[in-house]
């Protein structure tokens, strides 16, 4: 660290990019014709409502991939034929020479059940990684009030 006092610093890129926060002083560095502008930011607080939206909106989105995931899968699953291989199999286990009845899984997990299960598991993940982020959130603003946050160098090539 040096001993310049923190100060206000803005960096703005060719491409629109505006980057504020506190940070040392700004450095140049001459690399032949070009010059590369450097600022040290501290990340000292996150906002927790922000963290909470973005936790919910990725949960939300991870939870339509995973139904969907689960969907091709269960159907990949159900045109192969293996539930009627599992059917055969357990009807050959657990039948006896007397009793020939047909063992049908299908009577215990069919679509309908299999993607149910996938949407409750969903909306607990929501809910779970929305509370887990904004705890997170809160616990960070708390340990950059004691240590002083995360340091980051911004570089402008």
């Amino acid at each position: 660290m040096s001993n310049v006092a923190p100060r206000e610093v803005t960096l703005t890129h060719d491409h629109g990019m505006t980057f504020t926060g506190e940070g040392e002083e700004l450095v140049k560095h001459q690399q032949g014709s070009r010059r590369t502008r450097r600022a040290r930011l501290r990340v000292s607080r996150v906002d927790p409502w922000s963290v909470m939206k973005t936790c919910f909106m990725f949960a939300i989105a991870f939870g339509i991939i995973s139904w969907i995931c689960v969907y091709v899968v269960w159907s990949v699953v159900n045109a192969s034929g293996m539930m009627e291989a599992l059917n055969q199999a357990l009807t050959n286990i657990l039948s006896s020479p007397s009793d020939q009845t047909p063992v049908r899984i299908e009577d215990f997990i069919n679509t309908n059940k299999v993607m149910g299960v996938t949407a409750l598991i969903a909306v607990i993940n929501v809910v779970i990684t929305t509370a887990l982020g904004t705890i997170f959130a809160f616990l960070y603003n708390l340990a950059a009030n004691i240590l002083g946050g995360l340091e980051l160098t911004l570089a402008e090539d």
